[in-house]
């Protein structure tokens, strides 16, 4: 069906079933090479592809800032901080009760604890929710922030966007093992640039691998979901 903004309400009133697929990502800083609307530009990419591929979809405009408070060390990060965020997803789910269900492309991992309270509170009210994030390959160099992983994707989506020319590696270390850390000390306080991983191997073709996959993975729910 497309973008939602882009329809009228007779439009949708009109069909039989409507999903609605919100994107949520953040304003964060995503190291030197990497622009700080990258979960954003990676959840909207997700929810178009799924729309391309189901005729009852239709995309809102995304939720573009986020529960970023562990990047708060850098120039140019915005966040709402995670009660907000919850509020603004289960009020949105709520509004949307034209709608046949609503679908939540989550785009940044600092999102999980609003996003895991709204859930609670919209399931509780028996509404009809499907929240979706990506998960990491199983590949050697999938790492957590602004490296090899997020930086091959953005090459795929938006190569024009990726500052190649400025990748370097943060702090590489398992994030399990720097997990405290960054709960005291947020991202500056164990990586200088603001990279956890290494971007330095990304390419384009492995982001095409990723995101087709995420993309296969994020129909086969809807459509399990949905039916």
């Amino acid at each position: 069906m497309g973008e939602l903004g882009a329809t009228t309400w007779t439009t949708v009133g009109s069909q039989r079933r409507v999903f609605v697929v919100v994107p949520i990502g953040s304003l964060e800083q995503h190291g030197l090479h990497l622009p700080l609307g990258t979960d954003t530009t990676i959840a909207v990419a997700l929810a178009r592809a799924l729309g391309e591929r189901r005729s009852e979809v239709l995309v809102a405009p995304p939720i573009a800032i986020g529960a970023s408070g562990e990047h708060a060390g850098f120039p140019g990060t915005l966040s709402i901080g995670s009660d907000v965020l919850a509020g603004v997803v289960v009020e949105l789910v709520r509004s949307a009760d034209w709608a046949t269900g609503v679908v939540l492309v989550n785009g940044h991992g600092g999102n999980s604890a609003a996003l895991s309270g709204a859930i609670d509170t919209l399931r509780y009210e028996q509404r009809n929710v499907l929240p979706w994030w990506p998960t990491p390959p199983r590949d050697p160099r999938s790492d957590a922030h602004a490296g090899w992983l997020e930086t091959s994707v953005m090459m795929h989506l938006e190569p024009g966007a990726v500052r190649t020319d400025l990748a370097e590696p943060g702090d590489t270390r398992p994030l399990a093992s720097i997990f405290d850390d960054l709960r005291q000390r947020g991202v500056r306080g164990v990586s200088h640039n603001g990279v956890l991983g290494d971007p330095t191997g990304a390419n384009a073709e492995d982001g095409a691998a990723v995101f087709a996959a995420w993309v296969a993975d994020l129909t086969a729910r809807f459509d399990a979901w949905a039916t």
